[in-house]
C-alpha cells in the first residue's frame, strides 16, 4: 500500500453526533458494529462485507440496509459487473459519537453501544495470554480540561484508524474518558509559618 492511499478510500466527514433512536439501535448490534468497523480500511460490497464476517450473504445485505436506513452508512460508488450494478458501502463519518440523549429509553439503547464494555470481553484472550496493553488513570480535572484531552485521544484515535493494514494480526484499540467515585487526596494543607531559629 502507498504512503499516500487514503484510508478509507472515499470521502467520509470526521463525526456524525448520534442521537436518533434508529441510529442507537443499528449500532447496538454487534454485527452491525462490526460491519462499520470494517468499513474504516475501505469501501467494500455486501458480497465482501459476508466473507469477512462469515455470514450468509443475505443476513449482511440485511444488516447492511439498516445502517443504510439509520444514515450510518451510504453507497459511495458502484461497479457494473455481468449487467448488474455492484454497490460499494462505506460510512457517514469517521468517528460515531453518543450525543445527549433526553429519552430514558435511548439512553437505555445506548448502554449496549459501549466499546468499554465490548472491549473487555474482546480482550479477555489477550489478558490471559499477557498480550494486553492497557492503561487506567485517574485525575481530577475541569471539564474543559476534559474536552480538550478527549479532542486528543480522538486525533490519535484517527491516526490509528488509518496505519496501512498489513500484517497477520488484527489489534484492537479502546480509549474512554468517564466521571468516577475514585478518591482523590485532599487539598494539602497551608505551610505552616516559618519558625525562627533560636539565636547562638
Amino acid at each position: 500500500m502507498s504512503s499516500n492511499e487514503r484510508i478509507p478510500d472515499y470521502d467520509l466527514d470526521e463525526m456524525l453526533v448520534v442521537t436518533a433512536p434508529a441510529q442507537l439501535r443499528a449500532l447496538a448490534d454487534p454485527l452491525r458494529a462490526t460491519l462499520l468497523e470494517l468499513l474504516l480500511k475501505r469501501a467494500a460490497t455486501v458480497t465482501e462485507l459476508a466473507r469477512a464476517v462469515d455470514r450468509p450473504k443475505s443476513s449482511v445485505a440485511y444488516h447492511v440496509t439498516a445502517l443504510v436506513d439509520a444514515g450510518l452508512l451510504k453507497v459511495v460508488r458502484t461497479r457494473r459487473v455481468r449487467a448488474i450494478d455492484e454497490r460499494y458501502y462505506g460510512r457517514v463519518a469517521r468517528t460515531l459519537y453518543i450525543g445527549v440523549l433526553t429519552r430514558p429509553e435511548d439512553r437505555q439503547v445506548a448502554t449496549a453501544v459501549n466499546g468499554l464494555a465490548e472491549a473487555v470481553a474482546e480482550s479477555a484472550a489477550a489478558h490471559a495470554a499477557d498480550e494486553l496493553r492497557c492503561t487506567l488513570v485517574h485525575a481530577r480535572i475541569p471539564i474543559e480540561d476534559v474536552r480538550a484531552f478527549w479532542a486528543e485521544v480522538q486525533a490519535l484515535t484517527r491516526r490509528f484508524a488509518q496505519i496501512p493494514r498489513s500484517g497477520d494480526q488484527v489489534y484492537g484499540f479502546v480509549a474512554g474518558l468517564y466521571p468516577t467515585d475514585a478518591p482523590t487526596l485532599p487539598e494539602p494543607d497551608p505551610d505552616p509559618e516559618p519558625k525562627a531559629e533560636p539565636a547562638g
